[in-house]
């Protein structure tokens, strides 16, 4: 149970190292019965889960970016760098692609990290006799619960079909389950029936440990919003999301009503200042500070993962060179009242003389580049507005067009400088939420998900000075690429039994 948001104090983080995806520890580790005896042991454990969410492959570079690169949101223009190129072609992507692979492997890094604390977690805990730390222990597994669930339902959103009903799904491959560290598990595919049950049971167990006592008061113990750890409402954001991808529209909309209800977080108002001429929104991505931010991942100018930016501006202290420009048809969706627009995108000729307006919000946190980092933002991987998106979408799919209405009108009241009502219908209430989740959630790596669920293609024009490979495509719906091909080298490793997707034909 828990009380306090803070965790217990540690005096470091213990960087642990994997070789690659399902690979253990290097044989020069140290033995788990020789490192871990105590609970400030399971805690360094901990922290080292944490710190494996940095990694530049996953939320603060490709896991973010690739899924929205690869779709309709943005442009190669010219003077790019090829990066990302294979994904932004759409039908280069291989088996190969080390972008890919990174993503994978990084993920099964954390699932790995899990496994290991899970493991060794009991010895520890027979040893222990203090209440207190034994609280501890629980809570340390809730985090390592919440993490795995976390790690596999974004493996599962990428190299798996989208989900139908649990007859489909008990025939359609989902991803290698790995439950231990220590034992010698196949590495062959589960269905996705039983990866979505896995994620699921993983989550109920971190729901039961990670639970905030009855009489918790944020005035008191801390808020809950802009924490850079796990607790019982991180729990229900990811329920709401998975609920969503398994069409199971009551619990999408029952958990994303806990976060929503529960009253802890706000949005980040775009017509309230925090500072002169700074709005509350504003300050979200120039300062990775926000009431709505439910899960964030901490970076520090000594500590820090990848720069979500760089593709967008490459700012040498002089010049913008992007690589990427936002799609003009996403730029016409924004309203003249929707404030939104000036906070995420900003005007710059580029040094190749193009004048686009550019993704802004990606700058980098002011804090970094007083010491000349730039582009660096914390991930902001669970944000209120996602769960309002997500219940208008549950209630738009079950009929309930009022309280669809009643949630977006929400999101507008903190977007739009005069808004107005919002009255949806069985008509237009999934064109609306669609665009809504395009402009809310622009290049938070949702896009390959959405329009894979919706069973929608897409089509790319020509735009100024885009680049002539890739600016003409249309992509039909349920095209094999929207599941992405299961790296190469884990389908031969020695001992491999993993079935590969359409995708790697």
């Amino acid at each position: 149970m828990i009380k306090k948001i803070q965790l217990y104090a540690v005096l470091a983080a213990m960087a642990l190292s994997f070789t690659s995806c399902l690979d253990k520890y290097p044989d020069n580790a140290i033995e788990a019965d020789k490192a871990v005896n105590t609970p400030d042991d399971v805690n360094q454990l901990v922290m080292g889960i944490y710190a494996a969410f940095k990694d530049g492959a996953l939320y603060s570079g490709n896991l973010t970016l690739l899924p929205d690169i690869q779709t309709d949101l943005v442009y190669g223009v010219t003077g790019n760098t090829n990066v990302y190129g294979d994904i932004w072609r759409w039908n280069d992507i291989k088996p190969t692609n080390t972008d890919i692979e990174d993503v994978y492997a990084a993920l099964y890094t954390v699932v790995n990290r899990c496994n290991f604390l899970l493991d060794h977690v009991e010895a520890v805990r027979a040893k222990t006799t203090d209440d207190d730390d034994l609280d501890r222990l629980d809570q340390y597994c809730g985090e390592a619960y919440f993490a795995r669930a976390l790690a596999y339902s974004e493996l599962v959103k990428l190299f798996c079909k989208a989900y139908e009903s649990e007859e489909d799904a008990a025939n359609q491959l989902g991803v290698v389950i790995n439950e231990h560290y220590d034992n010698q598990e196949p590495m062959k595919r589960a269905t996705l029936q039983e990866s979505y049950q896995f994620i699921i049971d993983d989550l109920d167990r971190a729901e039961d440990l990670l639970q905030l006592e009855e009489d918790f008061n944020p005035s008191v113990d801390g808020s809950l919003y802009d924490t850079v750890y796990f607790n019982e409402y991180t729990v229900y954001a990811l329920r709401a999301r998975v609920a969503l991808y398994m069409k199971n529209w009551k619990e999408a909309e029952e958990y994303a009503g806990k976060v929503i209800d529960s009253d802890y977080y706000m949005l980040s108002s775009c017509n309230q200042q925090i500072s002169s001429g700074v709005s509350y929104y504003k300050y979200m991505w120039t300062n990775d500070h926000s009431t709505e931010a439910i899960w964030k991942i901490s970076f520090t100018v000594s500590s820090y993962g990848g720069a979500l930016g760089r593709v967008f501006f490459n700012f040498d202290q002089s010049n913008v060179r992007p690589d990427y420009v936002p799609a003009q048809w996403v730029l016409g969706l924004y309203a003249a009242s929707d404030l939104r627009y000036t906070d995420i995108f900003q005007s710059y000729t580029t040094a190749y003389g193009l004048m686009w307006p550019l993704l802004q919000k990606y700058f980098g946190n002011e804090e970094f580049q007083a010491y000349n980092i730039y582009h660096v933002c914390m991930p902001k991987v669970f944000r209120l507005s996602e769960q309002y998106l997500i219940r208008a979408e549950a209630r738009a799919q079950q009929g309930n067009y009022g309280g669809a209405s009643e949630d977006i009108t929400e999101l507008h009241s903190a977007r739009y400088s005069a808004g107005g009502a919002v009255s949806l219908n069985a008509e237009t209430a999934m064109d609306v939420i669609e665009e809504e989740r395009v402009k809310e959630l622009y290049m938070e790596g949702f896009r390959l998900h959405d329009l894979k669920r919706w069973h929608k293609g897409f089509e790319r024009t020509p735009q100024d000075q885009s680049l002539d490979n890739g600016s003409s495509l249309k992509v039909a719906a349920d095209d094999p690429m929207f599941v992405w091909p299961i790296p190469q080298h884990e389908i031969e490793a020695p001992g491999s039994q993993i079935e590969p997707n359409e995708s790697n034909k």
